[in-house]
């Protein structure tokens, strides 16, 4: 959960406008598997891949940094990090979307250049909240582009909020994403064209 880390349904979900600073790209091919789960389901996955002009060691590095989370993450109104560690560290994270607003610590671990796992460790709202960004090379015959994969799978304490969820929560994940590869273009400057540039996201009801 990142959202940095984080890392957000249905037909008639709420649309949310985009953040400043995000890439434009073509939109994206969504799958909705499991549909006939039952609605008391409360465990949510949602993953995406999208292939970026970036290198995979520039995009680790992004979102690796927890602590700038709260200059461009949607709706992350704090990042700090408590203490570090080889290989790890712990941070506190604060989010809020109307009408969820939490504070929570996550534990968040590193194998360079290639995936970030966070874990929620304590929070009120959620039993269960990890996100899992994976960094891969792209195409050898397109040179410095990167396989970014995502996934974020979370369980609400409240069936009430899982119900909420299921109506915007896969916007609020896909703007987090976009958030990331807008920055990236701030820092490493704007992607030109990728060759056959693909956008893939997925959302997963699990009954537990």
């Amino acid at each position: 959960r990142h959202l940095g880390s984080c890392g957000i349904l249905a037909s008639c979900r709420a649309k949310l406008p985009l953040p400043s600073g995000g890439v434009a790209g073509s939109p994206p091919c969504r799958t909705f598997l499991n549909l006939a789960a039952p609605l008391l389901a409360r465990r949510i996955e949602y993953s995406e891949s999208r292939l970026l002009r970036y290198t995979p060691e520039q995009m680790y590095n992004l979102v690796a940094c927890v602590d700038q989370y709260q200059q461009f993450v949607p709706w992350c109104k704090s990042s700090k990090v408590i203490n570090r560690h080889s290989g790890s560290l712990r941070a506190q994270l604060e989010i809020g979307f109307p009408p969820l607003m939490e504070r929570y610590t996550s534990e968040v671990m590193f194998v360079p250049n290639h995936q970030i796992r966070a874990v929620c460790t304590d929070s009120s709202l959620f039993s269960h909240l990890e996100t899992v960004w994976r960094f891969f090379p792209g195409a050898s015959s397109q040179p410095d582009t990167c396989n970014v994969e995502f996934s974020v799978l979370f369980e609400f304490k409240s069936l009430l909020h899982s119900q909420l969820a299921t109506v915007f929560f896969e916007d609020v994940v896909k703007q987090m994403v976009s958030a990331f590869e807008g920055q990236a273009a701030k820092l490493y400057g704007p992607q030109v064209a990728v060759r056959d540039k693909e956008e893939k996201g997925a959302l997963r009801r699990m009954s537990v």
